[in-house]
């Protein structure tokens, strides 16, 4: 299982009845699930279930479904002939050239200059029958869609692996510097003390003890092995069959937290330099899971 990315595209149809519903579903990233459906304007009452079936389908990301309908339709609005006020018109010009002796016929001009003789009558969709056909262009659509996701989430696992082995390997520089940056700090220390103590009698034992604690305070094992845990854990969710965009993101904070406080302790200019290489790496590695459902 790969992550997902929430980049997508996807199109379904589904056909009956002499029309035939188009669903489109396009996605780009966003921290929730946001969804906004297009429906025509007389099956409104489906934006609902509609975006019900969307959310059992996606865990987040800006969600835009769009709606067409194709070919005959309930739906589309009919014109109608009121017979009885046509009747009605019809014998009031009849009784007009009869009783003033006119001698023009009723025409069809005429009595479509009238008004409501022929109206623009709304049709009333069955929306159950009208729900089967949507949700089916639908499905497809969501189908199509992750499948571009899922295209795309392999992309970016690759490159984030790639990222991460970079971030990882900076890390086990900084490991292997440690005894050396330690012994250097340590001999530092000795030395500025021992130019502050020059010609006090102190008791060596004592001075090798506080020198010790001063050095043990720059000491970045914790920090190295809770990075190691880090990274482990980042893999693991990149194999995970669950979104995992949210937990990769909380992750990377814990990244960023750790180098902080492993570049304030060392006060090594090798060492702040790989540590501004993480910094910048994590950023990447951040813009990627954006992306990430």
């Amino acid at each position: 299982m790969r992550p997902r990315s929430m980049t997508g595209f996807g199109r379904g149809e589904a056909a009956g009845e002499g029309r035939t519903w188009v669903a489109e579903v396009r996605t780009v990233n966003h921290r929730f699930l946001d969804q906004r459906v297009i429906l025509p304007r007389l099956f409104a009452a489906l934006e609902e279930p509609t975006k019900k079936m969307v959310a059992a389908a996606l865990d987040r990301g800006r969600v835009d479904v769009t709606f067409s309908l194709l070919g005959v339709s309930a739906a589309v609005p009919q014109l109608v002939v009121n017979e009885s006020v046509a009747r009605q018109y019809h014998r009031c010009l009849q009784q007009l050239i009869n009783d003033y002796g006119l001698a023009a016929p009723v025409s069809l001009s005429d009595m479509l200059t009238f008004r409501d003789v022929v109206t623009l009558e709304e049709q009333r969709p069955d929306m159950d029958t009208e729900w089967l056909l949507i949700s089916q262009a639908l499905a497809a659509a969501l189908i199509d869609c992750d499948i571009m996701r899922e295209k795309e989430g392999q992309s970016l696992q690759v490159d984030l692996l790639n990222r991460l082995d970079k971030f990882a390997g900076i890390v086990e520089q900084i490991e292997n510097r440690i005894p050396e940056v330690q012994s250097q700090r340590q001999a530092e220390l000795r030395g500025r003390v021992g130019k502050l103590l020059d010609g006090l009698d102190l008791d060596p034992v004592r001075f090798a003890q506080e020198t010790a604690i001063m050095a043990d305070k720059s000491d970045v094992t914790e920090e190295i092995t809770r990075l190691g845990s880090h990274i482990a854990q980042f893999r693991a969710f990149l194999v995970s069959d669950e979104p995992v965009g949210r937990r990769l993101d909380f992750l990377l904070q814990e990244f960023l937290r750790e180098v902080n406080t492993l570049s304030s302790k060392i006060a090594s200019a090798s060492i702040a330099h790989l540590g501004v290489e993480m910094k910048n790496e994590i950023e990447k590695l951040r813009e990627q899971v954006q992306n990430i459902e």
